[in-house]
C-alpha cells in the first residue's frame, strides 16, 4: 500500500510540474546509463567505412586475478559491469558483455564526454577558431564581462579544473548544479546566472559546469553546433561503427551537454582511446594535434592544477604515463601507451569495493 501512494504521488509531482527541475529530478530517480532515452539528442552517424578492431580474442580469463582470487570474468560478473573491452595492438582480447547488454547496445558516456571536449578544443585551437588556451572566456561569452573576476578566466582554467566558478557538484540533490545542468532545460540561463567562488588559477575543483562553459565556446567559436563539429572532426573520421548521439538540454535551439552525455558504444567508446594512444593520429592522418595530446596526458601542477587531472583526463599512474576518460556510474576509457593498450569499462554503477583503475594497471602488468 505504502508503494502504491508513493507511486501515485511520484505522477501527481510530475503531471503538475512537468518544466520543474525537481519533479523531473523525483521522477526520473536519478542518473542511469540508459537516460539517452529521457533527453532530447542531435546524431552521430555511423561511419559509411568504419574501423574494425581485430577480433583476436585469445585471452584466458583464468590468465588475471583481482582480490580475493577472483578471475576477470567472476569479477565483471559480480559487478553492475554491462560491458569490458580489452584491446592491445589493435587486436581485442577479451570482449564480453552482462546484463542483457550486446555489442550494439547504447550506454551513456558521463563525464568520459569531457575528455572528447577537450579533443574538440585543441582542434578548434588548431584550425584557429580560438586564439590559445589562454584567452579569456569573457571573448567567447561577453555576458559574463560586468560580473565580478570573470574577466580573469581562462580557457585554461576550464580545462584545469581550477576556474574558481562556485558550482555543486552533488548530483544527488535536484538543487546541486550538476543535478540542474543534467536535468535542466534552459543551459543558456543556468549558465548566465553563474557566480565566482574563489580566485581563478588558485586552486582544482572538479566541476562539470566548466566543461559546459567550454561547449558553449566551442559552439559560438566555430558557429557550429557541437555534435555537428564532433561528427565532422573526431566521429566520422576515426570509421565509428554504430549510431549515436550527444543529449542536449531542449528540442529549439538546444545546447549539447559537454559534460556528459554521447550516448555510444562500447566499441566505439575504444576507438577515442586508440586515437588518444596513437597521439591524435588515425591512420596516418593527424585529426588532433600531437602536441594537445602530449599536453593532455603530461603532469603539469602550475596554476592551482592537480597532478592527477590534465585537460579533462585523469592519471592513473603519474610515474607511467597512463591516462583514462572517467565517468560517472563506473564508465572508463583506459589508455596505456607502454602496452600499447585500451581498456573500456561501462556498467550501472561501479560496484562495491571496487576500484577500477587499480584493476586497469593490475592487467595492464599482466600482458
Amino acid at each position: 500500500m505504502r508503494n502504491i501512494v508513493k507511486s501515485l504521488l511520484l505522477v501527481i509531482i510530475f503531471f503538475n510540474c512537468t518544466s520543474c527541475l525537481v519533479g523531473r529530478f523525483v521522477w526520473y530517480n536519478f542518473s542511469n546509463i540508459t537516460d539517452y532515452k529521457i533527453f532530447p539528442s542531435r546524431p552521430l552517424p555511423a561511419s559509411p567505412t568504419p574501423f574494425h578492431f581485430i577480433e583476436a580474442q585469445h585471452l584466458s580469463q583464468k590468465t588475471f586475478q583481482h582480490m580475493k582470487l577472483q578471475t576477470l570474468d567472476s569479477l565483471l560478473e559480480n559487478t553492475p559491469t554491462v560491458a569490458f573491452l580489452i584491446i592491445r595492438n589493435d587486436s581485442i582480447l577479451f570482449e564480453k558483455y552482462y546484463r542483457a547488454y550486446e555489442k550494439n547496445s547504447t550506454v551513456a558516456s558521463f563525464s568520459m564526454a569531457k575528455s572528447y571536449t577537450s579533443a574538440l578544443i585543441g582542434i578548434a585551437i588548431s584550425e584557429g577558431h580560438i586564439h590559445s588556451v589562454n584567452d579569456k572566456i569573457i571573448a567567447y561569452i561577453p555576458e559574463f564581462k560586468d560580473k565580478k573576476d570573470f574577466d580573469k578566466v581562462t580557457i585554461r582554467h576550464l580545462l584545469q579544473m581550477t576556474s574558481g566558478i562556485k558550482a555543486n557538484e552533488s548530483y544527488y540533490s535536484p538543487f546541486g548544479m550538476a543535478a540542474k545542468i543534467y536535468y535542466g532545460r534552459n543551459l543558456r540561463k543556468y549558465i548566465s546566472r553563474l557566480k565566482m567562488d574563489y580566485e581563478p588559477g588558485t586552486q582544482f575543483a572538479y566541476r562539470s559546469i566548466n566543461t559546459q562553459l567550454l561547449g558553449l565556446i566551442l559552439e559560438r567559436a566555430t558557429h557550429k553546433n557541437v555534435t555537428e563539429y564532433m561528427n565532422e572532426k573526431l566521429w566520422q573520421p576515426i570509421g565509428m561503427e554504430y549510431d549515436a548521439t550527444w543529449s542536449i538540454d531542449k528540442k529549439k535551439n538546444g545546447l549539447e551537454k559537454t559534460f556528459c552525455c554521447i550516448n555510444a558504444k562500447a566499441r566505439d567508446f575504444a576507438k577515442f582511446g586508440r586515437l588518444y594512444l596513437h597521439k591524435g593520429n588515425w591512420n596516418g592522418k593527424q585529426l588532433i594535434p600531437a602536441k594537445w595530446v602530449e599536453e593532455s596526458t603530461q603532469i603539469d601542477t602550475t596554476q592551482g592544477s592537480v597532478p592527477y587531472y590534465q585537460y579533462q583526463w585523469w592519471f592513473t599512474n603519474t610515474k607511467k604515463g597512463n591516462f583514462e576518460a572517467n565517468g560517472f556510474h563506473g564508465q572508463y576509457i583506459y589508455v596505456n601507451p607502454s602496452k600499447n593498450l585500451i581498456i573500456v569499462r561501462l556498467g550501472k554503477q561501479p560496484g562495491k569495493n571496487v576500484r577500477w583503475e587499480q584493476v586497469f594497471e593490475q592487467l595492464a602488468l599482466k600482458l
